[in-house]
């Protein structure tokens, strides 16, 4: 069974009461236990939220040799980090890139993200289930 770290950065801990038109209503506690129940047998999954990069960071950089993907949603680093895109970049651990809404469809400063280049694919604009997906991803990794 295969260890996916699930990743989310600044502000996804208001997930259900931030933007619910752009993102929904429900909690990503609620959200995590479907997945947990959705991958029971096939994954175990970890998870944890911050909203400070140099803890994502830390997590991207202890992953080796812990877990065999992380599904990270960088939140508002994804178009400012180097430093998160440094670390995805130095470490094995394959990581798939989730965004709940569509980059492209919001503002424009939002359309560039700093760690695609470095991931092993990005997912977005299916809500919530963007991390069922890129959780599938992981799972058909080698």
């Amino acid at each position: 069974m295969k260890k996916i770290l699930i990743l989310n950065g600044p502000n996804l801990n208001l997930q259900g009461k931030r933007d619910t038109d752009v993102y929904g209503t429900q909690t990503f506690e609620e959200y995590n236990e479907q997945l947990r129940h959705h991958f029971e047998g096939k994954a175990c999954l970890d998870y944890f939220q911050t909203n400070i990069e140099g803890e994502i960071i830390d997590r991207i950089q202890q992953s080796v040799g812990i877990y065999d993907g992380i599904a990270l949603n960088a939140g508002g680093y994804t178009h400012t980090s180097v430093a998160i895109r440094d670390a995805i970049a130095a470490v094995s651990t394959p990581v798939v890139e989730v965004h709940i809404s569509s980059i492209l469809a919001r503002e424009e400063f939002r359309h560039v993200s700093m760690i695609a280049p470095v991931v092993k694919g990005s997912i977005m604009g299916f809500g919530l289930d963007s991390y069922r997906l890129a959780i599938e991803a992981l799972l058909l990794e080698n």
